[in-house]
């Protein structure tokens, strides 16, 4: 099982707007990409602009699928959000 940690940053006053559009996409990744076990955006308390994704993923190929899907499932997310992502790519200790 592969674990995703990624951090953006949205855009000045675009924060009820990004999560309106995450309500539409969050279903619609998960519905096609069964190796997407879990995919859930957060809000950062104290931190109004910031969102992180938690993600897991069955295997390498599940990851991969996301990856080449990203830029077309987020194509809505991308202009609401400030230039660069900080994602980590972790695994499981137990």
């Amino acid at each position: 099982m592969i674990t995703i940690i990624a951090t953006v940053k949205v855009k000045q006053g675009k924060m009820d707007e990004a999560v309106e559009v995450l309500k539409d996409i969050v279903p619609k990744i998960k519905a096609a990409e069964p190796g997407c076990l879990t995919y859930i955006p957060h809000r950062v308390r104290g931190e109004d602009n910031t969102i992180i994704f938690y993600e897991k993923y069955k295997d390498k190929e599940a990851l991969t699928l996301h990856s080449n899907n990203l830029l077309k499932s987020l194509e809505k997310l991308f202009p609401l959000l400030e230039p660069g992502m900080d994602a980590k790519i972790c695994s499981e200790v137990l």
